[in-house]
């Protein structure tokens, strides 16, 4: 993390009024309880206070609350649109994979699958992965029960939010 970038966003978020701060982590996760919490927290001292307290913010995440983060997530294999800040880090999180065809259509299919058993797109952090290793997780998530895959979701939901927040850090 550069700290003199890092310290250049942590000045504007603690200096920012309520709303603001707010809106400057809804990109990270849309998930109201979580930006609040996370808010009303401030003044941060360092990046890694804001980035340790925002993984242990409001950490039982409700159905309600990740399927209204997830509506701004393209399904995995898929490039997001829109111009916002949100669509831009989806975009380059994805930019690393190399879909081949034949990868991609089992994407496509498996994205297919999972929304019908669990009726919300499939999330994981693709930043870093494989394509072969993403499509591997789907495949071992599709067997999941309702509960746990809730739970897996919420925790890919989570990392995405905090690895978003070490990049608008880093900026």
């Amino acid at each position: 993390m550069n700290s003199s970038r890092s310290q250049n966003f942590l000045a504007d978020f603690n200096a920012a009024p309520f709303d603001r701060a707010e809106e400057m982590l809804r990109p990270c996760a849309d998930v109201p309880r979580w930006t609040s919490e996370i808010s009303f927290a401030r003044p941060f001292g360092t990046g890694a206070e804001l980035l340790s307290f925002a993984e242990l913010a409001a950490p039982d995440w409700t159905a309600g609350e990740i399927d209204a983060a997830l509506a701004h997530h393209p399904r995995i294999g898929e490039r997001a649109s829109g111009t916002g800040h949100e669509a831009s880090m989806s975009r380059n999180e994805q930019s690393g994979i190399a879909l081949s065809g034949g990868i991609r259509e089992q994407l496509v299919e498996g994205n297919r699958r999972y929304e019908e058993r669990f009726g919300r797109v499939f999330l994981i952090r693709a930043a870093g992965r494989s394509a072969e290793e993403i499509l591997a997780v789907l495949n071992r998530r599709l067997e999941n029960t309702a509960e746990d895959e809730l739970a897996a979701t919420a925790a890919a939901l989570r990392e995405i939010a905090i690895l978003r927040l070490e990049g608008l850090l880093d900026r």
